[in-house]
C-alpha cells in the first residue's frame, strides 16, 4: 500500500482547510491596513491626494515585491514563505500602530511602513496559492473547489474585517486598530506552521533543470512565459485596468464618499462587509460549480455586474442602506470570477514556476492599482465624487466586454485534462 492510500483522509483536508484560515488571518490584516489607512491620514489633517499617496505606498511594492520575491519563494519552499512574508507583514503593521497611537509617525514613515509591509504581503500570499495543486490532490478534490475555498476564505476576511475595521477605526481610532492588523497575520504564521504538511511542496512537480538557474535567469523565464502565453497576458492586462477602476472607487473614493455623505467610518465598513459578503457568496458558488459552467461567459457576465451597478449607485448620491445592497450583489459577481482567474493562473503554469507565474500575474493586474489611487486621489480633489463615479463605471464595462471580442478569449472555455 502506497504512503498516499495509508495516508488517514482527514489529514489532506484538515491541511487544505488549515491552508484557507491561515489566508483568512492573512487577508484580514491586509484588509484592516487598506482600510484603516485612509481615515489614519484624513485624522492627521492629510489631504485627497495624501490618501492616493498612502494607498499607493500600500499597493506600488505589490508590483515590485512580486516578481522579485516570487524567485524566492520558489526557492526557499512555500510553506517557509507564507510564514516569513506573514512574521515581516506583522512587524511592520505593529509599527505604525506603536508610533501612530503615539503620535511619532509623520506621513513620510506611514509611507515607508505600508511600503515595507507590501512588499512581503504578495510573496506571502502566492505561497500559500501554490500550495492548492497540492494540497487538492492529497485531498481529493477538483482544484476549482480548492481555489474557490482559499478566494472564498479571502472574501470571508474582507466580510468581518472591513466591518471590523469601521468599528477600531470609530471606537479606538486609526492608529491603533493597526495592533488588530499585528495579531491576525501572527495567526496566520501559527496555522500555516503547525497544520501544513512540510512536504506538500515536494508534490508540485519534478526537479526541472531551469530551477538550477541563476535567480535572474529565473525571473527573466518566468516573465517570458507570462508574456508569451496569449490568454494569461491578455488577462493581467484587462484586470490591470478593472483594478484601477476598483482602487479608486472603492479604496480613495469610497472613505471620502462615507465621510462627506454617509456619515463616517462605519458606512465604508458595512459597504465594504457588504461587498465581502457577496464575494463569500460567489466564491462558494464557484467551488461548487465552477467545474460546470462556461468560462468565458462567466468572466465578462461577473466583471460588467462588478463594475456597472455599484458605480451608478454611487454616481446617484444613494445612501448606506442601497449601497449597501447594491454592494452585496457586486461582490457576488467579483467572487465568482476571482477564484476563476486564480484557477487559469495554476492551469497554465509548469509546475516548477507555479510562484513566478502567480505573482508576475498578480503583478501585472496590480499594476492599475497605484494608478487608480493617485487618480482617484486626484480626480477627487478636483472633481465632483459622483461624477467620477459615473465615469468610472461606463469604463469598467467597456473593458469587461473585451473579451467577446474572440481571438485568444475563446480558450478561456478549454479545460485540460488534468491526471
Amino acid at each position: 500500500m502506497s504512503a498516499r492510500a495509508a495516508e488517514p483522509v482527514g489529514r489532506p483536508r484538515l491541511a487544505l482547510g488549515g491552508l484557507a484560515v491561515a489566508h483568512t488571518m492573512a487577508q484580514a490584516g491586509n484588509t484592516i491596513t487598506v482600510f484603516a489607512t485612509p481615515f489614519y491620514v484624513r485624522s492627521t489633517g492629510g489631504s485627497a491626494t495624501d490618501v492616493g499617496l498612502a494607498t499607493t505606498a500600500a499597493t506600488l511594492p505589490i508590483i515590485i515585491g512580486g516578481p522579485l520575491g516570487a524567485v524566492l519563494v520558489d526557492r526557499l519552499g512555500y510553506r517557509r514563505s507564507s510564514v516569513v512574508a506573514d512574521l515581516v507583514s506583522g512587524l511592520t503593521v505593529l509599527a505604525i500602530a506603536v508610533l501612530g497611537s503615539t503620535g511619532n509617525l509623520r506621513l513620510e514613515g506611514l509611507l515607508a511602513l505600508l511600503f515595507a509591509s507590501g512588499l512581503f504581503d504578495t510573496p506571502g500570499a502566492t505561497a500559500r496559492t501554490v500550495l492548492l495543486p497540492a494540497l487538492a490532490r492529497r485531498a481529493d478534490v477538483p482544484l476549482e473547489r480548492a481555489v474557490g475555498l482559499v478566494s472564498g476564505a479571502e472574501r470571508t476576511a474582507m466580510l468581518a474585517a472591513a466591518p471590523l475595521g469601521g468599528v477600531l477605526v470609530t471606537l479606538v481610532g486609526p492608529a491603533e486598530a493597526f495592533f488588530v492588523d499585528a495579531g491576525f497575520f501572527a495567526v496566520s504564521a501559527l496555522l500555516v506552521t503547525a497544520l501544513v504538511p512540510r512536504g506538500a511542496q515536494a508534490e508540485q512537480g519534478r526537479h526541472d533543470a531551469s530551477q538550477d538557474a541563476g535567480y535572474r535567469r529565473q525571473l527573466v523565464d518566468g516573465a517570458r512565459f507570462v508574456l508569451e502565453t496569449p490568454l494569461l497576458r491578455d488577462i493581467a492586462l484587462v484586470v490591470l485596468l478593472l483594478n484601477a477602476f476598483d482602487t479608486a472607487r472603492l479604496t480613495v473614493l469610497l472613505p471620502l464618499y462615507a465621510l462627506d455623505e454617509l456619515g463616517g467610518a462605519t458606512a465604508a465598513g458595512l459597504i465594504g462587509g457588504a461587498l465581502a459578503g457577496g464575494s463569500v457568496a460567489g466564491a462558494a458558488l464557484f467551488s461548487a460549480w465552477g467545474h460546470r459552467l462556461p468560462r468565458r461567459a462567466l468572466f465578462v457576465a461577473a466583471f460588467a455586474l462588478t463594475g456597472g451597478p455599484l458605480s451608478v449607485a454611487f454616481a446617484l448620491g444613494a445612501g448606506t442602506v442601497p449601497l449597501v445592497v447594491v454592494g452585496a450583489a457586486t461582490g457576488l459577481a467579483a467572487g465568482m470570477v476571482n477564484p476563476l482567474i486564480g484557477t487559469l493562473r495554476l492551469e497554465l503554469a509548469p509546475p516548477h514556476m507555479l510562484a513566478r507565474v502567480q505573482t508576475l500575474m498578480i503583478s501585472i493586474a496590480w499594476a492599475g492599482m497605484p494608478i487608480g489611487s493617485l487618480l482617484g486621489g486626484v480626480a477627487a480633489d478636483a472633481l465632483d465624487l459622483r461624477l467620477v463615479y459615473a465615469a468610472i463605471g461606463v469604463a469598467y464595462v467597456l473593458v469587461a466586454l473585451v473579451p467577446l471580442t474572440g481571438g485568444t478569449w475563446r480558450r478561456l472555455d478549454e479545460r485540460p485534462t488534468r491526471p
